[in-house]
């Protein structure tokens, strides 16, 4: 009989031993080589749960062999388990959690689907569907092309899709296709890829050139490449602009944006041309910033450096009147001269939507900014904003996307389940359980995968995708009291923050001014003042307002309705 004995807790007694038959065996004794092997035929989930039982089985299970054997067992075509810290671990959890889900927004069927998952695929950082597919890039640089088609189905024909694969290039960077929400303008797919390249014709010897290669999205097929010389090596690709003059911005390992114009009308025809590449703007008038990363719409263009600023292109007036609401500092004849967005703290990551856009800080608050017609910017009512401002009740999000005049967001409702929230136009379905849309995110009917992590919706089909990355965690930052209701810090001796943005701290600090007035009046008026400053929203405020106001008249003080002077 084999029975667990842990340091911690001692051996565990058998039936055995119990009757005076024998002494149990302890499982510490037996090579760890054998017990790393017996458990590595778990299941992944069974074997997180076993190392939580104790500290040797913690040890166990976290141990590199037992994550190699199961990675093996899950790809058993991976070649390189990539690098890290723990790269068998990693590469076993990507394999593990990655897939891509899909809910179509007509028909009967209201629930999620899973896509084929290519058996060569190393996880999934990347996808993008198209008019007629999907593509998937893994973290290997694999780029696959997942297939729609028309199968029989009990004698019935029905529309799947991405029901198969194919592989169609390695070595793949980034890609990228049209920016319009509407797949039907999503023709052609750019790949940024590297590829070597012959240093002298009729040599051996060849180098890494990256390079960018235009394929028919509809069959797959390459109609299109252009190579960089080998000094320059890029990380990112977006297009902007017509179809005429699509411009392509490429993003450098420094931080640089590069640009060059195609027409698309003309990449199906065999020749060969020169395009001219050219730094951009935001990086030649303003050389010492460094970007990093940057997405785009058909007529703007957003820029996040690495200190966390934002910078703005827009190309046409439309546009930018209903980001800004104005025309005041619009130039048609500058359109690439970037424009500084004033903001608050460190932007970590962005969505662009056709003419609204939110940005996520450090501090994990949501600014939403443009145009509010259909109350896509989640702010409770549809007033356009001309610069950025916080929705109040969200925060920490996994995920942001703006889509023509609705928005997303993916957020952690616990510990072990997400869930998806939408504000906006709900028309056609694309806000499920909300077919009247709505002013403010709400919880949309969706079962949303325990390790989603990136989403995107098109006029049909809402798409998320499953990844986890033990190696990727936002860096959210706990917000000081003092920024969340305009007071100074308490000092070092009252103890640390114990909640996320010390709000519980700051209430102690409201109930110590209340107690400090001496009159039932003067906690009134000091209400009302504390009640300005937490961050509500205005029909909230109006209501604490209202009622303490009707209490204070009840008490014979009288005064008028509304926010004291001080804050008026």
């Amino acid at each position: 009989m084999v029975k667990r004995s842990c340091p911690s807790c001692g051996p565990e007694l058998g039936v055995e031993e119990k009757k005076g038959k024998g002494n149990p065996i302890s499982i510490q004794l037996f090579p760890p080589e054998l017990v790393e092997h017996i458990i590595s035929f778990l299941p992944v989930r069974d074997l997180v749960a076993l190392g939580q039982t104790c500290r040797y089985f913690h040890e166990v299970c976290d141990a590199e062999g037992v994550w190699r054997r199961i990675c093996r067992r899950l790809s058993p075509r991976l070649r390189d388990q990539g690098s890290g810290v723990r790269p068998w671990k990693r590469a076993a959890i990507l394999n593990y959690t990655k897939g891509l889900y899909f809910q179509a927004f007509g028909g009967r069927r209201r629930c999620l689907s899973k896509s084929v998952a290519p058996l060569l695929a190393h996880g999934y950082r990347r996808f993008l569907p198209t008019k007629d597919h999907v593509f998937i890039l893994d973290y290997v640089g694999t780029l696959f092309f997942l297939k729609n088609a028309l199968v029989s189905t009990l004698g019935q024909m029905q529309w799947k899709r991405a029901c198969r694969y194919v592989v169609l290039c390695r070595g793949a960077k980034d890609f990228a296709s049209d920016p319009r929400c509407d797949t039907v303008y999503r023709k052609y797919l750019y790949v940024l890829a590297t590829r070597e390249q012959q240093e002298v014709v009729g040599t051996t010897s060849s180098r890494a050139c990256d390079c960018v290669e235009v394929y028919l999205q509809s069959s797959g097929q390459r109609v299109f490449k252009m190579t960089f010389h080998h000094s320059m090596t890029f990380k990112q690709i977006v297009l902007v602009g017509q179809e005429t003059q699509r411009a392509l911005l490429l993003l450098t390992e420094e931080g640089k944006i590069y640009s060059l114009v195609v027409n698309e009308t003309q990449l199906d025809q065999p020749r060969s041309y020169t395009v001219q590449l050219a730094l951009r703007k935001v990086s030649h008038y303003l050389p010492h910033l460094r970007v990093a990363c940057m997405t785009s719409n058909q007529s703007s263009t957003l820029y996040v450096t690495d200190q966390g600023g934002v910078y703005f292109e827009v190309h046409t007036p439309g546009v930018y009147r209903d980001l800004f609401g104005t025309l005041q500092a619009f130039d048609p004849l500058d359109q690439q001269m970037p424009l500084a967005l004033s903001l608050p703290a460190k932007i970590l990551f962005c969505a662009l939507g056709y003419n609204h856009l939110g940005l996520v800080d450090e501090f994990g608050r949501i600014f939403m900014q443009g145009n509010n017609r259909y109350g896509q910017l989640g702010t409770g009512d549809k007033m356009d904003r001309g610069e950025p401002t916080q929705v109040r009740y969200l925060q920490r999000p996994i995920t942001l996307w703006c889509g023509l005049n609705h928005s997303l967001v993916l957020s952690q409702s616990s510990e072990f389940s997400k869930e998806l929230l939408g504000c906006g136009c709900g028309a056609g379905g694309r806000l499920p359980g909300w077919p009247k849309g709505s002013a403010s995110f709400v919880k949309l009917q969706v079962k949303v995968p325990l390790c989603a992590c990136a989403l995107c919706a098109t006029r049909e089909c809402l798409y998320i995708l499953s990844s986890h990355d033990i190696e990727q965690h936002t860096p959210y930052r706990d917000l000081p009291a003092s920024r969340v209701v305009g007071i100074p810090e308490p000092s070092l001796g009252t103890g640390a923050p114990q909640d996320p943005g010390g709000t519980a701290q700051a209430c102690e600090e409201y109930l110590s001014q209340i107690h400090s007035c001496h009159t039932l009046q003067d906690r009134m008026e000091k209400m009302k003042e504390i009640v300005g400053w937490m961050p509500l929203m205005a029909a909230q405020k109006d209501f604490f307002w209202e009622a303490l106001d009707m209490l204070q008249k009840a008490e014979g003080g009288g005064g008028g309705v509304g926010p004291p002077a001080s804050e008026t």
